[in-house]
């Protein structure tokens, strides 16, 4: 199991913007530079997240995108869904009438409790608690 490039670019897209703080807006061609993303990916990523309610956009001068909510409402979860849907480590957690081992597969509580522990984790994680993390790493570095 990998995060795709396109989730890796979204989850640096939303900490990008949460640097900026809650209120700060970015053009789109600073954070593709800052970030190393290509611009037409990044606009793709962009739309999907103003799509999920995640960031807002502003065309124009003085345009940009900002954050659609507080930081700490924003959850590694959150992107990472907005991108790629639901996350799930078998198919038979999401379409147990597809498995025809589903009532007696000795490894199907693994899957599902190795499901509920990585969706917790991200679901717990937002994006003021990464910010002040990198900035503490980075106080600490100096």
């Amino acid at each position: 199991m990998q995060i795709s490039r396109r989730a890796d670019y979204g989850v640096r897209v939303i900490l990008d913007l949460a640097f900026q703080g809650d209120d700060g807006r970015a053009p789109t061609q600073e954070i593709a530079t800052r970030q190393g993303i290509p611009m037409p990916f990044l606009a793709k990523i962009v739309s999907q997240l103003a799509l999920a309610g995640l960031v807002n956009t502003y065309r124009g001068a003085g345009g940009g995108v900002c954050l659609a909510k507080p930081s700490s409402e924003i959850t590694l979860l959150h992107v990472i869904e907005a991108l790629e849907g639901p996350i799930y480590l078998n198919r038979c957690l999401i379409e147990p009438e597809h498995c025809p081992k589903e009532r007696d597969c000795p490894v199907h509580d693994i899957w599902c409790q190795a499901q509920t522990s990585l969706t917790s984790l991200l679901g717990e994680t937002n994006f003021e608690q990464l910010v002040e993390a990198a900035r503490a790493k980075a106080h600490a570095e100096h």
